[in-house]
């Protein structure tokens, strides 16, 4: 599995140089809200601030794709992720995807300048 030090949103990783590309990797997970979650974050509207109930949700669901996608790039042979990002988007009402995606890479330490 990769370190998640060893991804980033930048297109280079800070003290390493790319060695070689493998290509795209992605990490998906679909998650409903059951409805005790709903009824609870509906219930927090009413008082406002942060909905615990659906940023917990959204925080499990990120962490899982998160997950599956390290998984994917550890699979590919990588050692590394530059670009990553997320995107999310409704399947149908209270039905959520959320993909995280990335290059997969093979980075090794950058020879210091002297």
């Amino acid at each position: 599995m990769i370190n998640p030090s060893m991804v980033t949103t930048a297109f280079d990783l800070h003290g390493f140089r790319v060695k070689r590309t493998i290509g795209i990797v992605r990490g998906l997970t679909v998650r409903s809200r059951s409805i005790l979650g709903t009824i609870g974050g509906s219930l927090q509207t009413f008082v406002g601030g942060n909905i615990t109930a659906f940023t917990n949700l959204c925080e499990k669901a990120r962490e899982e794709a998160f997950e599956l996608m390290l998984q994917h790039a550890g699979q590919m042979g990588a050692n590394a992720v530059i670009g990553m990002r997320y995107d999310a988007n409704d399947v149908m009402d209270g039905v959520t995807e959320v993909l995280a995606y990335g290059t997969a890479v093979v980075v090794e330490p950058a020879a210091e300048s002297r």
